[in-house]
Parts: C-alpha cells; structure tokens; sequence
C-alpha cells in the first residue's frame, strides 16, 4: 500500500483532498492518506482532512525553509506519491527532483489547452466558453517545474451544453475531478506497487 501525501492551499475547500482521502479509507485505492500539507491552519481543507483523521502539517511555502521543511516532512512520513489539490504554488525544484514521476495535480480542463500561470479556477472555465470549446473535462498530469506542462496520465472529459455558464461548467468539472483523481492515484498505486 502507498502512502500519500495531498497539499492544499489556503483558500479551497478541500473537496478533491476529501475525494481522495475518502476513497483510500474505503478501500477504493490501494493507498493511505499519511499527511495533508496546508500554508495555514484553520482552513475549510485543514477542517475536512482533520474530520477524516488525517495528519496534518502546517508548512508556509514563503518560508524560507520551506524546501527543506517540506521533504523533512514527506520523508519522515514515508511518502511515495504526492498529490497537490487546490495548491497554487510551484514546487521548489529540490521536491520536483526528489519526487520525479511521482506529483500529479488535477486541473479543470483539457490540457495542454487551458494551462499555465494564471489558468486556475473561473478563469479556466470563463476562457474555455469564451473559446466556444465543445468539451471540457479535467487533467490529471505530472508535476514539473512548469505550471501544469507535466505529461497527461489522466483526462476525463464532458460536452459544453448550449447556454452553459462557467458555474456550471465548473460544477460538472469538479465532479469529473473527484472521479478522474480518484482513477490516477488507483493508476499510480499500481506503478509504485
């Protein structure tokens, strides 16, 4: 069984940790959710992961510790994959290399379209209906040191319906993401097996 590791960030709900988390207590994934890593304590993500009696550990990535910090804490908790969720920070170098294949995150579109510094949340789904796509769907890749340029392992996909907002766009991604993220951990437990 793997050991995972999820990082969050300071303003997301904490639904695709929670997806996750839930679906290695389960039994769904050959895996266990050891750590969750958030740069802030109280947040809605921190407040699911402790209800799910998951460990967690505050670590702030404008530390200037914070690469050391972070593989201090994946090491002593023997983490073979990590998977950010709402994490908006690029990884220090020294944890990209140190996990090389294993840090995937999910993003609400179809990469490589849609990708890159700033392409997050809202904006992803306004700029995909602005773009008159007919399809979206959601990405799970591999982390580098690129904002989400890592290779595709993952992709689920949903029609754009005549009159769709970016709400509710979103709303059908996020729970396409629940089910792809759940998918490439499943994928990645069998890898690393």
């Amino acid at each position: 069984m793997i050991r995972v590791a999820i990082l969050v960030g300071s303003k997301g709900r904490g639904s695709n940790m929670a997806a996750l988390a839930s679906a290695c207590r389960s039994g769904s994934i050959d895996a266990e959710t050891a750590l969750v890593i958030s740069p802030k304590a109280g947040t809605k993500a921190v407040l699911r992961a402790e209800a799910l009696e998951v460990p967690v550990k505050v670590l702030h990535h404008k530390s200037e510790s914070y690469a050391d910090d972070l593989l201090s804490a994946l090491a002593e908790a023997e983490i073979d994959l990590i998977c950010l969720a709402g994490y908006m920070t690029l990884l220090p170098a020294a944890v990209v290399h140190a996990y090389e294949d294993r840090i995937l995150n999910i993003h609400p579109a179809l990469l490589p379209k849609f990708g890159g510094k700033g392409m997050y949340g809202m904006h992803v789904h306004e700029a995909v209906i602005a773009a008159g796509e007919s399809e979206s769907g959601c990405s799970v890749h591999f982390v580098n040191e690129v904002y989400d340029d890592g290779a595709l392992l993952h992709q689920k996909r949903c029609p754009i319906e005549p009159g769709e907002t970016p709400e509710s766009l979103a709303e059908k991604v996020l729970d396409l993401e629940h089910l792809a993220y759940v998918e490439a951990v499943q994928i990645m437990a069998a890898r690393l097996a």
